[in-house]
Parts: C-alpha cells; sequence; structure tokens
C-alpha cells in the first residue's frame, strides 16, 4: 500500500469520525475535550483500519464463493479508489447528505467490484456480491463495537446531584 492511499485512509477515517463525534459534542457540551480527542484518535483508527480492510474482506468472501481464487493477488487500494471515501466521510455529518454519503459509498463499491473482478477473474454481480457483504459485515462490526464502547462509557457515569447534567 502505498503512502497517498495510507494518507487517504487516514483522512478518510478522521472524517469520518469527526462526522459522529461532532454531534455528541453538540449535544453535550459538558463533554470534555480529551474524551472527545480519545474518541477522534480511536475512531480515526478503527474507521481507517475498517476502510483498508473492505479489499481484503471482499477478496475473502470472494474466496469462500470461489476457493480456486487462491493463486491470483488479491486486490488493492489505489489512490483512485480511496478519495471518494473522503467526500463521502464528510458527508456523514448528519443531515448533509445521508442519501448522497450513501451513494458514493456505492460508488466506491462499484469501483471495487471493477477491481476485484478484473483481478479474480469472477463476474461482475458476483464481484459486487462479495463487495456488499464485505461492506455491510465491516459496517455492521463496527457499529456493534461503537454502541459496546458507548454502552461501556455510559457505565462509567458518576452519580451527581438532582438538576446537574450528566455526560
Amino acid at each position: 500500500m502505498s503512502t497517498t492511499v495510507v494518507a487517504l485512509l487516514v483522512l478518510a477515517g478522521f472524517s469520518e469520525t469527526v462526522g459522529r463525534v461532532l454531534p455528541i459534542m453538540a449535544r453535550r457540551p459538558q463533554v470534555s475535550r480529551r474524551l472527545a480527542a480519545g474518541l477522534v484518535v480511536t475512531g480515526t483508527a478503527v474507521e481507517g483500519t475498517v476502510i483498508a480492510l473492505w479489499p481484503l474482506a471482499a477478496w475473502t468472501v470472494a474466496g469462500l464463493a470461489h476457493p480456486a481464487l487462491s493463486s491470483t493477488s488479491e486486490p488493492a487500494w489505489t489512490p483512485a479508489l480511496v478519495a471518494p471515501l473522503l467526500l463521502a466521510a464528510v458527508l456523514a455529518f448528519p443531515l448533509l447528505g445521508p442519501l448522497l454519503h450513501f451513494l458514493l459509498i456505492v460508488g466506491v463499491g462499484w469501483g471495487l467490484a471493477d477491481l476485484l473482478t478484473a483481478t479474480t477473474g469472477l463476474g461482475w454481480w458476483v464481484a459486487a456480491g462479495c463487495v456488499a457483504i464485505a461492506g455491510i459485515g465491516l459496517g455492521a462490526t463496527v457499529d456493534v463495537v461503537r454502541r459496546l464502547i458507548g454502552r461501556a462509557l455510559a457505565g462509567f457515569r458518576e452519580p451527581v446531584e438532582p438538576g446537574v447534567p450528566v455526560i
């Protein structure tokens, strides 16, 4: 993976994370800057890793669908494929375009399906299904982890006096 692709993946992860953390900060202004910074750094690492794993996960699903693929090389991100994810991540902000965010993700998935088709020789629809299954699986996994972390953080709240807002 080239340095450009790694930088784009980190920026896409950062942008996606900021799009999720800022609404929390806006609703709860008493959230400490240290906690918010920790959430952004952790979220950037997680989101960037999930995005980076999408081609590998699609390759794995394709390998399950067609076991003879182990002899070919796996697809990898290129700057042209990952760049639209930056825009998609920016549009992840609530009410700034969830439909456009979805369409950009579908467009990136389409490009990834083309890449998977070219490297494996699978039909386009099979490759698109592998990319979709991988994307949905990774997204569901991250959502579960997000919810578990949210519940864990909610469990660490200290009781306060009535009338005092709690984070």
